[in-house]
């Protein structure tokens, strides 16, 4: 069986490293079930940092989760920003950001099933390769429409 690995967005990333985060605690229990590392991109360090901006030593964070074995940076290169360009033409009219973008080319770089996130709008979108969907953790219900 193949080793089972799991990309990171920033969502579940700033939950994680903010206790305020009203789904801190979600997080950290999908954690808990995940195998280390997950896997994730500079665009998304961004994005979090950005985010985590007036929190407490926002960097020092991310470099001791990272120090702590929770992700490893996936490397992009400019081929990679060929294929993540193509990625977010394909959605342009749903929006999707660079971040997520870089995610999806990655899984299927990588040939990676499953992502860490809360963005249920852009990857339940999303089709990698061959028309296959990410599997979306944790498992959030979703609302029932009014």
């Amino acid at each position: 069986m193949a080793e089972r690995r799991v990309l990171l967005d920033t969502g579940p990333l700033v939950a994680l490293l903010a206790e305020s985060d009203g789904r801190h605690r979600l997080c950290v229990e999908a954690l808990a079930s995940l195998p280390p590392p997950l896997f994730t991109c500079w665009p998304v360090l961004t994005e979090a940092a950005w985010i985590l901006r007036k929190q407490y030593r926002p960097l020092d964070r991310l470099a001791s989760a990272h120090n702590a074995g929770i992700f490893e940076i996936l490397s992009l290169d400019g081929g990679s920003l060929i294929e993540i360009a193509a990625i977010m033409r394909r959605y342009e009219d749903s929006g999707v950001q660079f971040a997520d973008a870089a995610l999806a080319h990655l899984a299927d770089r990588e040939n990676i099933r499953e992502i860490f996130t809360l963005d249920r709008r852009d990857f339940s979108i999303i089709r990698l390769k061959r028309n296959r969907a990410l599997k979306l953790i944790p498992d959030i219900p979703t609302e029932p429409a009014r």
